[in-house]
């Protein structure tokens, strides 16, 4: 039976994930506190059909000896023969500070003498742990309500025929590099197209910036040294039962080389032999 631990800070969408997988058709409990999770994985294997997917939220409101015998649970869970997948959400703190402030929401770990920020940050160093083992780690500070749904729909509906989920996302590092990516690749040794003031406005998508950058013999090198990479690798990863793998593809904007690079390779890569999707964090 498959179980997805849904887990991450407040305030990054842990309640829209777990929403979403319960529209999936997900069985869901939120906010579960973890020495129940085997008992809550009994009743699971006797009431339900062993290839469904259930959820289980767990944040740090969970007393923190309880967090760290997360791995131990994780292995009963495993030998009760649950296939165990951890989704992580988080967001970098002016991200939740601000969210915190619009909705006037209390932060789980805030008491009357500590702060927010001291709260969002005892709950980063509560949570580490299990960040470190997430199969799926998405960062929203980049994401609004519908768009977390969208990815979250797309990847585990990719996810449930068992074979490795791979996303190709384009950014810009002027606005930070995203936390949530397996790799990142760095496309600003690239021709510029922002400087040709005809392709400024336009994106990666256009044919004019896609003639641009093809005309480039460094374009198609870097181009076709990442397929090669990445057929290399991304069958490893498979082979070895990765869950999910996310490739970024960075420029200084995220606008022209990023989108480039990443529709070219989500081409490539989408033929039938694996599920691919695709996303421009920046928005073109």
């Amino acid at each position: 039976m498959k179980l997805v631990i849904v887990t991450g800070l407040s305030g990054a969408g842990k309640s829209i994930a777990l929403d979403t997988l319960e529209d999936l058709g997900l069985f869901c409990v939120d906010n579960l506190p973890i020495p129940l999770l085997p008992a809550l994985g009994e009743e699971l294997l006797k009431a339900s059909d062993r290839n469904r997917y259930s959820a289980v939220g767990i944040d740090a409101r969970s007393e923190p000896q309880n967090l760290q015998r997360m791995p131990q649970i994780l292995g009963q869970l495993q030998q009760q023969g649950f296939d165990c997948e951890i989704f992580f959400l988080t967001a970098d703190d002016d991200t939740l500070l601000k969210r915190f402030s619009e909705t006037r929401r209390k932060h789980p770990l805030t008491d009357t003498t500590g702060s927010l920020a001291e709260a969002i940050a005892l709950e980063r160093r509560l949570l580490g742990p299990l960040m470190e083992r997430a199969d799926l780690r998405i960062d929203t500070c980049s994401t609004h309500v519908h768009q977390l749904r969208h990815l979250l729909r797309d990847r585990f509906k990719q996810r449930v025929s068992g074979r490795l989920s791979l996303q190709f996302l384009s950014f810009g590092f002027k606005h930070g590099s995203p936390s949530d990516a397996d790799f990142i690749f760095d496309l600003r040794c690239l021709p510029n197209p922002h400087w040709q003031p005809a392709l400024r406005p336009l994106t990666g998508k256009d044919a004019a910036v896609v003639d641009f950058l093809e005309d480039s013999p460094l374009v198609l090198d870097m181009r076709q040294d990442l397929i090669a990479f990445l057929q290399k690798w991304i069958n490893a990863f498979d082979a070895e039962g990765r869950s999910y793998l996310t490739l970024a593809l960075g420029c200084t904007g995220g606008q022209h080389r990023s989108v480039y690079m990443a529709e070219a390779l989500f081409k490539h890569f989408n033929n039938g032999e694996r599920h691919v999707s695709l996303r421009h964090r920046e928005g073109p």
